[in-house]
């Protein structure tokens, strides 16, 4: 399944130092994985979401079509930009939300739903009106559903897409995976199957609509330092890469066909994404969780 490369490790440190940062390690808010020893996490080790989650490169570019489709949900879209400092301090942001994402997988699990019932709480005070002039609440289930939804389907579809196929099956137990974080954030309608998620794309379809507010985050996003400075010119090129994972209609409507990703650059994207598989990330949340729970820290990229 996965063949790392053999790199010194003084090497693997700095690279995973990187990619660290990338999963949303950052001053004040920095994490040991590694402790409490023994502790399990929400996810088991041996699941799909702990291989899929460890890539870098995959998870940046699923993340961002995640929020892509978020932002496409009116409701969804001014909860976040009425209601956080995306605009202000898209950086910041950018690294909790990687770090949440990190702890839903691999934290350990009485910190992870620590930090579930804190956003929870934070949600439950943020509600409005939208542009269009329709109510909406950050606790609706409806968006809770459609959240979990699209960023299971972001991070899931990047790595099949531009790291290894992954079956159907496999698809399948990713999402049943996520099942037990998505009741924690009250999304207990969250698709548990490829069959569910295309019946809730299906059904969601009527209330994606385009917005300024979409190209102004795809600005954000391609200026702010979220990647290590050797990586920042293959920026934009991520973005394309996110835009080209949502269905092909979707893009049209939200007038993102310049986004789309031509074809030397989808080879260059999964030549990276998998040139990233198979480097052991040595200090990363996964490689450290994998330590707390006896493992050596480079047990996910072994070859089995």
């Amino acid at each position: 399944m996965i063949d790392a490369l053999t790199l010194p490790e003084p090497l693997l440190r700095r690279i995973g130092a990187a990619a660290s940062e990338m999963m949303g390690s950052a001053p004040g808010m920095d994490f040991d994985f590694a402790a409490p020893a023994g502790e399990p996490a929400l996810v088991s080790a041996d699941s799909v979401s702990w291989r899929v989650f460890k890539n870098p490169v995959s998870l940046f570019i699923g993340g961002v079509a995640a929020v892509l489709l978020e932002l496409a949900e009116p409701g969804v879209r001014d909860g976040v930009w009425q209601h956080s400092s995306f605009r202000t301090d898209a950086l910041t942001r950018l690294r909790r939300t990687g770090l949440a994402a990190m702890m839903t997988v691999y934290g350990p699990r009485s910190r992870a739903e620590a930090m579930i019932a804190g956003v929870v709480r934070a949600h439950g005070r943020v509600s409005g009106t939208t542009s269009e002039g329709a109510p909406y609440s950050a606790s609706d289930p409806v968006l809770l559903d459609w959240v979990q939804a699209t960023a299971s389907y972001g991070f899931i579809r990047a790595y099949h897409a531009y790291v290894t196929p992954l079956s159907y099956r496999e698809r399948d137990s990713a999402l049943a995976e996520g099942a037990a974080v998505a009741r924690l954030y009250g999304a207990v309608g969250a698709p548990t199957s490829e069959a569910k998620m295309a019946a809730l794309f299906a059904g969601m379809d009527v209330r994606l609509v385009p917005s300024p507010i979409i190209g102004e985050f795809l600005e954000i996003m391609r200026t702010v330092p979220a990647l290590p400075w050797v990586a920042r010119p293959f920026q934009r090129t991520l973005l394309r890469a996110a835009v080209s994972l949502l269905p092909d209609p979707l893009i049209d409507r939200l007038g993102l066909e310049e986004w789309r990703l031509r074809g030397f650059e989808r080879r260059l994207v999964k030549l990276v994404a998998g040139v990233a598989d198979r480097v052991p990330l040595l200090d990363s949340p996964p490689a450290r969780a994998s330590e707390r729970l006896g493992l050596p820290a480079d047990w996910l990229w072994q070859k089995r």
